[in-house]
């Protein structure tokens, strides 16, 4: 699995226009596109931590988040691939790397370009 020193980032579709099948729809299409970048060590939906123990249901998600981790080295080209598939989605990024978290709301290329910016501090001992 992803390695201590990775950076972890949880991406979350917050779109008020978008209802909870559509946020699905965009992780589903995010998650397939990012399990064949070479520069992603881990990608899953994020577990919704409410679900029941001792159901018989499959593993509950949380609507509209996933989770990737990222070598430090490879964080600017994945941003890139994600700037240029999210840069009109209103998201919120959680990074965290180093014991150090950042959240960050983007819904254009300039707040993505920022974020950016934002986790590399994160990398920077």
């Amino acid at each position: 699995m992803a390695d201590t020193a990775d950076v972890k980032l949880t991406i979350s579709f917050t779109s008020p226009d978008l209802d909870a099948e559509e946020k699905d729809q965009e992780v589903q299409k995010l998650l397939s596109q990012m399990k064949d970048l070479d520069e992603v060590e881990a990608v899953d939906r994020v577990v919704d931590p409410n679900t029941l123990e001792g159901t018989k249901s499959m593993t509950a998600w949380v609507v509209g988040q996933l989770i990737t981790f990222v070598k430090p080295d490879n964080v600017k080209q994945v941003w890139g691939f994600l700037s240029d598939r999210l840069g009109n989605k209103a998201i919120e990024v959680e990074a965290e790397a180093n014991g150090k978290k950042v959240k960050i709301k983007a819904s254009s290329r300039q707040e993505l370009e920022a974020a950016v910016k934002a986790i590399q501090e994160l990398t920077n001992p």
